[in-house]
């Protein structure tokens, strides 16, 4: 087993590093004042308006860095530092979490696809850990496959939706950056700090699809291999 802790040790400290650039960038491009003196809330509700959506509700919820779209309710939660921030980064935010909130409003396929998922992955995610426990245990005493199959089936599901959740992302800052520019809504500069912000925030979620894709052929590898007695 010694092979699954070194994957998963190797993209923890991956996913801590850009966790870690993530919030330093955001922490630099929040200290410095967008031109027009717009706060996220106001970027939000401009962004939701101008595609010409009126049933979706901007709230401010606690926390850092906790910013999303909830789409069952229909509401943009935005952390404190972006509700009330003026900032390139909290422009940045407000406009991506606008971003999929314009996808749900457009029945953007890939967001389709990853909301259906979510109930099926959640009834997995209940069962994964112990189904890959359970079955390691008896793949390395008997040689006994099934358990563990059906674990790693389970976490071929929740790697399949962490690559969904990639294009998604990726979509919802694209968005958000071709309005910001097409309404000037940030300054070129502004745009670039925009930009990179978003990127690094793109990267907290290509770094934990990587790790995930390596843990699952890990395991997919023991299960070729039938009982391994060297690890």
């Amino acid at each position: 087993m010694i092979g699954i802790y070194l994957i998963t040790l190797v993209f923890a400290g991956i996913g801590m590093f850009v966790q870690w650039r993530l919030k330093s960038k955001f922490q630099q491009y929040s200290e410095i004042g967008l031109a027009n003196g717009l706060s996220g809330r106001e970027i939000a509700e401009k962004m939701l308006r101008d595609n010409g959506i009126y049933d979706v509700r901007i709230i401010s919820v606690e926390g850092q860095l906790t910013d999303h779209y909830n789409p069952s309710d229909k509401t943009v939660n935005l952390s404190p530092d972006v509700y009330y921030g003026r900032s390139a980064s909290a422009a940045a935010v407000a406009s991506h979490e606008c971003g999929h909130a314009v996808q749900h409003a457009r029945a953007y396929s890939m967001l389709e696809f990853r909301s259906a998922m979510v109930p099926v992955l959640s009834i997995a995610n209940n069962f994964m850990p112990i189904a890959l426990m359970i079955g390691m245990m008896l793949l390395y005493s008997t040689g006994n496959k099934l358990v563990l199959t059906i674990g790693v089936a389970m976490f071929a599901l929740a790697t399949l939706f962490s690559f969904i959740t990639l294009p998604v992302e990726f979509d919802a800052s694209r968005r958000a950056l071709a309005w910001m520019s097409e309404r000037n809504i940030v300054t070129q500069r502004e745009h670039e700090m925009a930009k990179d912000a978003l990127w690094w925030a793109a990267m907290t979620y290509v770094a934990a699809a990587l790790g995930m894709l390596a843990q699952l052929l890990y395991y997919m590898s023991l299960l070729s291999g039938g009982r391994r007695s060297d690890d």
